[in-house]
């Protein structure tokens, strides 16, 4: 029994360590997590679905079009028309004077066609086609641009949750620090070397530490709560982060990048593209357009219903036809549309002036990025001698405290510096990543996370 109580055992651990291992959120699977249940990330490749259909509807003007049509209608009263009766002369027969009042058509009509609509040459709808193609193009690069954003705010988001969790580290670890000197001093007290006032003081400073653990906790849970969000997972969905991943490299700041990569100046391209096509599209409306079309149908009329009565009852069906050839020239559309095509040059001249405003911009954000994350790596080295030398002036007033020869204020004050050293090592680290993030984008290798 003890035998199998410990297999048992033994195999719950086995599969709790592999849950807690499968449970590990790295930073690519939080990314590519997002990727497929953000919804930004869901809209931008609806929008890729959407735009195959928009290329389907422009096809559809270049392709025949079939259609059908029937009606019925009943005339309570026919049209009537008067003629010269003397037109009507009949041979043998004096002719007659007056007008005569004759009623055309029928109390009933009835008729079903089919008609086909071929367009020839329509040079609109050939620039519509092409527009609809460079569309679909437009919506690719924006769902990367989008996925670039996505990247962008989860590896933020990522990187807090690192910050957050390290400084309740530190919080804990200062804690246990003063609840040591804590018992150091309560039995100091107690034996009667200690003043009441110490006892005091350090307790102060526990409440304090208790209270700043508590808001550490709360900085911890906002910071995964708000992981959660941006990677669309549930909010009560446990996660666990690697421990080793919230640390400097040095390589990337010596990297040389190209701005001129960035997905951003891609789509202001496609943009420009699109612009110019609208351009092509206006003047279109300059060209005439040719189209071919034809119809059969039949035709039924009567003084009763053609659907039911036949021709027993009067009512005779005729079918009929027609192919034609149609010719649309324009000649005079009172300046509308060259005013159309000016519209849409002023549009592809902005847009020109965007660029290179843009092109300067990416310049200045890779510059930037690069001078930061290099100043950050040096802050990174200081702040972690800091921490060293923290650790070694708290270690040595540890054992003057002891032999007498510092305060208990000196302990405290070095307890704290070395959890403010900490804090500020951890601080480091985090601007450090956003700065990372910062001149990926710059280079336009934030897909490099994935």
């Amino acid at each position: 029994m003890n035998r199998f109580f410990i297999v048992i055992v033994t195999i719950f651990t086995c599969v709790a360590s592999l849950w807690g291992q499968q449970r590990e959120l790295t930073l690519s699977q939080a990314i590519q997590y997002a990727l497929q249940h953000k919804a930004d990330a869901q809209k931008a490749r609806l929008e890729i679905k959407k735009s195959e259909y928009k290329i389907q509807e422009v096809r559809a003007h270049a392709l025949p079009n079939l259609s059908a049509t029937g009606s019925l209608t009943y005339n309570p009263k026919l049209q009537a028309t008067y003629i010269d009766a003397s037109t009507f002369a009949i041979p043998g027969m004096p002719p007659r004077e007056g007008v005569l009042k004759m009623e055309l058509g029928q109390k009933w009509s009835s008729s079903a066609e089919l008609k086909l609509t071929q367009m020839l040459f329509n040079q609109s709808v050939f620039m519509g086609l092409k527009a609809a193609r460079t569309t679909r193009e437009f919506y690719i690069l924006n769902e990367q641009l989008t996925q670039n954003d996505v990247i962008e705010k989860v590896a933020q988001a990522y990187w807090q949750v690192y910050q957050a969790r390290q400084v309740l580290e530190n919080v804990q670890s200062n804690l246990s620090l003063t609840e040591q000197t804590a018992e150091v001093v309560r039995g100091s007290f107690e034996a009667g070397l200690a003043r009441k006032i110490d006892l005091d003081r350090v307790t102060v400073t526990l409440n304090n530490l208790k209270s700043a653990q508590q808001q550490a906790l709360s900085g911890v849970q906002l910071s995964e709560h708000a992981l959660k969000y941006m990677i669309g997972m549930p909010i009560t969905e446990p996660i666990n982060l690697p421990k080793d991943a919230f640390k400097a490299t040095y390589q990337l700041a010596f990297e040389k990048g190209d701005a001129s990569k960035r997905i951003e100046l891609q789509v202001l391209e496609k943009q420009k593209e699109l612009l110019s096509l609208n351009t092509r599209a206006e003047q279109a409306g300059l060209f005439p357009t040719l189209a071919l079309m034809g119809s059969y149908g039949y035709l039924g009329m009567g003084p009763k219903m053609p659907l039911i009565y036949g021709e027993k009852n009067k009512v005779y069906w005729a079918d009929y036809s027609a192919i034609s050839l149609g010719l649309s020239i324009p000649i005079f559309s009172g300046f509308g549309t060259k005013a159309k095509i000016h519209q849409a040059l002023i549009e592809v001249d902005a847009l020109n002036e965007t660029l290179k405003d843009t092109r300067l911009a990416m310049d200045l954000a890779y510059e930037n990025a690069q001078t930061q994350l290099t100043n950050n790596l040096l802050t990174i080295d200081t702040q972690k001698e800091n921490v060293k030398l923290a650790q070694e002036v708290l270690t040595n007033t540890q054992n003057n405290y002891h032999q007498g020869l510092a305060s208990l204020n000196d302990l405290l004050e070095s307890e704290r510096a070395l959890s403010d050293a900490k804090n500020s090592y951890t601080n480091a680290l985090l601007s450090f990543k956003l700065a990372e993030i910062e001149l990926l984008k710059a280079k336009g290798e934030l897909s490099t996370l994935k």
